[in-house]
Formats: structure tokens, C-alpha cells, sequence
């Protein structure tokens, strides 16, 4: 009764251990080996519907399964997990790359006959055989066996990123006194203390967690503690670590991922794995993305070098800093912001309590896109996980559109950040004919509610977190509400890398709406909405330093393309960050700071050569922004017409057609880049 062979509609998280995984994994992984033979059989027709029917019904299954696996690896990390992980990720690594690289298979799909498919399949023949190709179908001989290692090698790498960084992160911790924390929040603090006393242990514990690394770093009034958790973060799975740490040192595991993906993209043709990465892409070129670039950061730099001006000077005149180092800017950052606008984020924090932001979120998607959310019920992996359907309400009653898991709590075994990940995929399931409907996971890395006085306190979220929120859910937004019945291009599957970011991104704007944020805040002990004129500040102070953090960005994304580009693999990466840092950034960083050891996005992320596609999607997401502010209604409130036509031009597209097409469909143009520099507040009048 091995949960992860049930034929259950969900996974049966509670259920899942460790010793079901191997052999699940083997018999899912011969049940799709025999549906692949089957498929490339000489007899067996060359017929989309028909192979369909039989190998995706077989793949799909095991990535049900090694999903359900993966996730669990992410947010419930055990020696035990990861151990049975390990063992099945090669074999798992080597059937994908096997099938996406199979002769025969490539052969069937390019003897089908594209004339009898509807718009949706012919995209997603296209995507395939596109993908074929850059899955080393055409390679030959010791070529073909070359690409099959590097896969299986990278995927392990990979993992062994990912594990060193969260080992790395989980491995810290400082216990403080109570006069070390002064200025820390008062919540931090409590939770720092139950941390302590659940280990029993004296002393205030201190993580490298965000919810307790993050403000301390803005409030605590001790340089010297500030730098001691700045040191320990910006070190973290390097060389430069403490010797305790330097066991979980990414250095030769990076040297290992760069040279494996130069070797792939040569073997496939192209001269780096950068101008691999494009193809299939909105972007034309590493080149193009590079201009784009280094427009941005032109366009950006003024401002970001008057926000450093006004930190210089406050510094020196109200807080008597001659020298800041790096890890007082955060602080300076907080101090200054407090004085310029006259709050600070504690005092919004208190308005923001998860229940109702969660709330307020639900509110605006249910006005917009025309759907019901409620409570659903699923096995989930912890307690403090929550489950959701949503439905539209029509003549003909209740339709089931999507489903969702939430995670919003950071913990121990849980890796940081936060992300949308697909469940399942909306389907017209070709071997029942029954309409399958997609189900997300929604994962977020939020303090926890604090205890008082034995009364657990909801959860108290920064507007940066309700930020975040609303972010994943946007991506949860294109995967549930897609309408396209094919499984390859529904929902996000299919959806240029660079235009992934834009459901996202779009939907962090409603975080500075009024009439949407008096629905989502009530004080966490007075119930109290946020005050208009706290709100006003708030606004006041959106773009604060916004220069800064655009060149921050671009900093990123441009070590990404450049290293993936013009770095030799074997090479120190160190010196082209710094090039890269001399180029751009206005607040240099020490040069022992290793933030690239621990950049999960493009390391074992998915974002390599293409994180970018951040900066590139909030272009797309602004412009599309700004057609709700050009049609908002006469009491503030978007305008539900306006949401239906986001919904049908974008939404429920998902990847069935190129994201070009989408947006032009939805504002009649293609997108500008003024948007986004008003937004942020960089145009130049």
C-alpha cells in the first residue's frame, strides 16, 4: 500500500516516508519505460491524442510521484528524506533525459501530422520539438551518452547546492543577551527567546532564518551584532565561513554546475549555455538581455546614487556614522526611513495579521477573476499547512476551477524563500476524457505567531511578506485559472522563462491599493483597520531607495548572464563579481562576501542565465498594471472588466501561445518600459 503508487486524486503527504520512495520510484520508473516502448513501436501510430494517451499518462504519473517526493525534500527535510532522495534522483534524472533525447520518439512526433491538431497541440508539438532537440535528440554515438552524464550530473549538483545552503543556514546560531537586542522588535525577540528555551537553553537564539535575520539587521542598535550575523549570512557555504562551517563550502560544487552546463551547450551547438538558455525564451540573445541590462542600470543609477547620498549624510548627521560599514546600511536604511516618513515597519506590522491579510488577498482574487475561495481538505505535510479550492459560481451552480496548498511558516528542514510549484496541470485527460483541474503549492517563509501569556498571537506579517504573498499567488493565478485543456502548454507549463514573472509581479501592485489593503488589515490587538494617513506614509515612502535596489537586481542578473557567458569554467567567479559590482553597484560589498555561493535561483533554481527574466517580467507586469490604472472606477476600485480581459488575454491563455501574443492581446500594443520607471518612481520629467 505504498502511498505514492495510490491512484489517489491528491498526495497522501501524511502518509509519505522515506522507504516508499526507492520503491515507488522503480516501479513508476518500468511503467513508463514500457509506455515509452510501446509509443515508439514501429505499429503503434504516429497520432498526437494517442501517444498522449499512453506515455503521458505513464510520465505524468511518476511526476505526480517525484513531485510529491521533491516537495516533501523541500519543506520537511530529514537525514532519512534526503538520504532515499539522493538514491532515486539519478534514476529519475536519467529516464527525462533518456526521453527527451529518444530517436524514435522524435521521429513519431515529427511524423504526426500537425494539420489535424487544434491551436493548443500544434503549440505544444512545436515546444516538443523544439525541446527534443535541445534534449540531444539529434546527438549521436559517445555525443548522446556525454549529454545523458551531464544531465545526471548537474541534477546532483544541483541537490548538493540546494542541501549545503540550507545545511549551512540551519547549521548558525548566536544566543544573545537581552542588552545585545536593543531595538530588536518585541515579537523577535519573544520568538528568539521560545527558541532558546526549546532547546533550554539561556540567552536569546538568533538564526540566519529572515524572519530573525532580517530585522535585526534594521533595528538592532548594536553594530557589532549586526556585523556578526551580517558576516556569518553573506559567508554562508563558502571558504570564507567559519571553520565549523567551511564543510558546506559551494566553491567546487559551482565550478562543477558552470562547467557541466559549458560542455552541454557546446555539445548541442551553441558557443555557451547563456545563448542556450535564450531559445527558448522571449529574450533574442545573451546580447539583447545585456543591452537591456545596462539600459536599465543607466536609467536607474541617478537615483541610486542620490539614495546613497541621503544615506551618507543622515548617517553622519542624526546617527554620527563617519564610516558606515555594509551591515549598518540596513539599519541606516530603517532609521532614515523612519525619520523622512515618520513610521516604521514595526508600527505597519502590527496592521497586518496574516488571517486577515490572507483575507483581504482572497477578497480582490474573488472581485477580479469571478471565483470563490474556500477551506478544502487534503493530507498535508505540517500542521500549519492549509488547503483551498476555487470554484466560479454560475447558472449551472458550483464549477471547480483549481486547488491549493499553503505553507506560509518558516521551520527548521524547510529551505527559504518562497515559490509557486504545480501539483497537477488543468488537462483534458486524453485515456478518460475527463477534465483534470490543476492544484498548486504556495510556499512562504513567515514568522510564526508569538505565544503571550499562554494565548498564541496570530502571525505578523511585514508589507514586504504580504508583498511576497501576493507575488506567489500570482503565479498560483496563472496556473489555476488557465483555461487551455492541453497538459503541455496549460497553466504556467510552456510559458517563456522570461514571461513567468509577469502574473507574479502584477499582482504585488494591488499591495499598494487602498481600497484593497483597508480590507486586509485589523491591529493585532486593538482590531483597529490601518489608519488612512499611515497608509498615505506608506505610499509616501513606496519608492524609497528604489535606484538602489533596481541596480541591487541588476547586479544579479547581470553576474547570471555574464557568467554564463564570457566566465571560463575552472576560474575563480569571484573577480567577474567584483567587475561586475564595480560596474554597478553604488554600496560595494566586502570582498569576502560570497552571496553567490548560496544563489539558489540560478545554482539550483532553474533561473541560470535567466534571472534577468525578473527585471524583464516587471516591464511586462507594470505595463499591464498600468491598463487597470487607466480604467479604475470613480471610488478607486479596479475595474472588474478590465480583470476579465487580464484574466482571458493572460491568465487563461498560460503557455498555449508565445507571451508576446498574450500581452498584445490584452493591451493592444507591445509593452513599453515607462510604466515601470513610473512605478518606481525613476521618471525623468
Amino acid at each position: 500500500m505504498n502511498p505514492l503508487l495510490q491512484n489517489a486524486p491528491l498526495p497522501l503527504f501524511d502518509r509519505i516516508t522515506p522507504a516508499d520512495v526507492g520503491p515507488a520510484v522503480d516501479e513508476l520508473l518500468a511503467s513508463a519505460d514500457a509506455a515509452l516502448e510501446q509509443v515508439t513501436a514501429a505499429s503503434f501510430p504516429a497520432e498526437w491524442t494517442a501517444i498522449a494517451s499512453v506515455l503521458d499518462v505513464a510520465t505524468e504519473r511518476l511526476g505526480l510521484a517525484w513531485g510529491a517526493v521533491s516537495h516533501l525534500n523541500s519543506v520537511a527535510d530529514s537525514p532519512e528524506l534526503r538520504a532515499a532522495y539522493n538514491a532515486a534522483l539519478p534514476k529519475v534524472t536519467e529516464f527525462w533525459t533518456r526521453l527527451g533525447a529518444d530517436e524514435r520518439l522524435f521521429a513519431k512526433y515529427k511524423a504526426i501530422d500537425t494539420a489535424r491538431l487544434n491551436s493548443e497541440q500544434l503549440q505544444a508539438h512545436k515546444n516538443a520539438v523544439r525541446n527534443f532537440v535541445l534534449g540531444g535528440a539529434d546527438l549521436q554515438g559517445a555525443a548522446r551518452e556525454r549529454f545523458a552524464e551531464i544531465q545526471e550530473k548537474q541534477a546532483e549538483l544541483g541537490q548538493k547546492f540546494s542541501e549545503n545552503t540550507l545545511d549551512a543556514t540551519d547549521a548558525f546560531s548566536y544566543y544573545a543577551t537581552l542588552a545585545e537586542l536593543e531595538g530588536v522588535p518585541a515579537d523577535v525577540v519573544q520568538a528568539a527567546r521560545s527558541a532558546a528555551e526549546a532547546e533550554g537553553k539561556e540567552g536569546y537564539k538568533l538564526t540566519l532564518k529572515m524572519p530573525c535575520y532580517l530585522p535585526v539587521m534594521q533595528f538592532a542598535t548594536s553594530s557589532t551584532l549586526r556585523g556578526m550575523l551580517y558576516r556569518a549570512y553573506a559567508t554562508r557555504a563558502s571558504q570564507e565561513a567559519a571553520e565549523d562551517f567551511r564543510k558546506f563550502d559551494n566553491t567546487e560544487v559551482i565550478n562543477g554546475i558552470l562547467a557541466l552546463r559549458k560542455e552541454e551547450a557546446q555539445l548541442l551547438g551553441y558557443p555557451d549555455f547563456a545563448t542556450l538558455s535564450v531559445v527558448p525564451k522571449m529574450a533574442d540573445s545573451p546580447d539583447t538581455v545585456i543591452r537591456f541590462l545596462r539600459d536599465l542600470a543607466r536609467k536607474a543609477r541617478p537615483f541610486a546614487e542620490k539614495d546613497v547620498a541621503d544615506l551618507r549624510a543622515f548617517a553622519k548627521d542624526e546617527l554620527q556614522l563617519i564610516d558606515p560599514q555594509p551591515w549598518d546600511w540596513p539599519y541606516i536604511s530603517e532609521k532614515l526611513k523612519e525619520a523622512r516618513y515618520a513610521f516604521s515597519e514595526q508600527e505597519v506590522k502590527q496592521y497586518f495579521t496574516f488571517p486577515k491579510v490572507l483575507a483581504g488577498l482572497f477578497k480582490i482574487i474573488e472581485t477580479l477573476f469571478d471565483v470563490e475561495i474556500s477551506p478544502d481538505t487534503a493530507p498535508v505535510w505540517n500542521a500549519g499547512v492549509s488547503f483551498y479550492r476555487m470554484e466560479r459560481v454560475g447558472p449551472q451552480g458550483r464549477k471547480l476551477i483549481g486547488q491549493f496548498y499553503l505553507d506560509p511558516s518558516a521551520r527548521s528542514g524547510k529551505r527559504g524563500g518562497a515559490w509557486m510549484d504545480d501539483v497537477r496541470t488543468r488537462w483534458l485527460r486524453p485515456d478518460t476524457g475527463t477534465l483534470q483541474t490543476p492544484v498548486a503549492h504556495l510556499v512562504c517563509n513567515f514568522a510564526d505567531g508569538i505565544e503571550v501569556n499562554g494565548v498564541k498571537k496570530p502571525a505578523l506579517l511585514s508589507h514586504d511578506d504580504v508583498t511576497t504573498l501576493f507575488h506567489e499567488f500570482g503565479h498560483g493565478l496563472h496556473h489555476m485559472l488557465t483555461q487551455v485543456n492541453e497538459r503541455d502548454v496549460s497553466g504556467i507549463s510552456g510559458v517563456e522563462w522570461d514571461a513567468v514573472e509577469l502574473p507574479s509581479q502584477f499582482m504585488e501592485n494591488f499591495c499598494w491599493e487602498w481600497n484593497v489593503l483597508q480590507h486586509m488589515t485589523a491591529h493585532v490587538d486593538t482590531s483597529e483597520p490601518l489608519p488612512r494617513a499611515l497608509f498615505e506614509k506608506m505610499l509616501a515612502a513606496k519608492n524609497f531607495q528604489s535606484g538602489m535596489q533596481t541596480l541591487r537586481q541588476i547586479e544579479f542578473a547581470l553576474f547570471d548572464m555574464l557568467l554564463h557567458s564570457q566566465h571560463t569554467p575552472g576560474n575563480d567567479i569571484m573577480p567577474l563579481l567584483k567587475q561586475v559590482r564595480d560596474e554597478v553597484a553604488v554600496l560595494q560589498s566586502p570582498a569576502w562576501s560570497r552571496t553567490a555561493h548560496t544563489f539558489s535561483h540560478i545554482f539550483a533554481g532553474g533561473y541560470a542565465a535567466g534571472y534577468y527574466s525578473y527585471k524583464w517580467a516587471e516591464v511586462l507586469s507594470a505595463d499591464a498594471y498600468a491598463a487597470f490604472e487607466e480604467t479604475v472606477g470613480a471610488d478607486g476600485s479596479a475595474n472588474p472588466e478590465t480583470g476579465k480581459r487580464y484574466r482571458t488575454a493572460i491568465l487563461e491563455a498560460g503557455g498555449s501561445r508565445p507571451a508576446m501574443e498574450s500581452f498584445k492581446a490584452f493591451r493592444g500594443r507591445k509593452p513599453s518600459l515607462d510604466a515601470l520607471l513610473r512605478h518606481q518612481g525613476m521618471s525623468v520629467q
